[in-house]
């Protein structure tokens, strides 16, 4: 069964709200000369932020935020964030795998940003609010 896809957009501004809640400046978060001297294609979305996005999908399937048991990624291709007023979009999608004999439900997450799948083994293991 699929869950209902979740979009989300990250834009130059979010990065820059995360980067003071996280206390993470890395200039490849925001500085394009930065990011491009070190080999990315442009300033990239921090992975936690990312991952952050993520789990709020998950939260929303689940129901509540104490409904989730487990949640793990792993970061394969960063999020590159353009410096327009659009920025970019992750979107969400998920797949119940099982059901458990505790009712507890295995996902299996997808997160794709322009096409391109930005996470691998995203997994998730919540407990459905009634």
């Amino acid at each position: 069964m699929e869950l209902p896809t979740q979009t989300y957009r990250v834009t130059r501004a979010d990065l820059v709200r995360y980067a003071g809640a996280s206390g993470d400046f890395n200039r490849i978060h925001w500085s394009d000369r930065v990011a491009t001297a070190v080999g990315l294609p442009g300033v990239i979305a921090h992975g936690m932020f990312t991952m952050a996005l993520v789990g709020r999908a998950v939260t929303g399937w689940a129901g509540a935020p104490d409904a989730v048991v487990d949640f793990g990624v792993r970061f394969t291709r960063p999020v590159v964030v353009p410096d327009t007023d659009e920025g970019t979009e992750i979107e969400v999608s998920a797949v119940v795998k099982e059901v458990t004999a505790e009712g507890l439900t295995r996902l299996d997450i997808t997160a794709t940003c322009q096409g391109e799948k930005v996470l691998s083994q995203a997994r998730a293991l919540i407990r459905t609010t009634r």
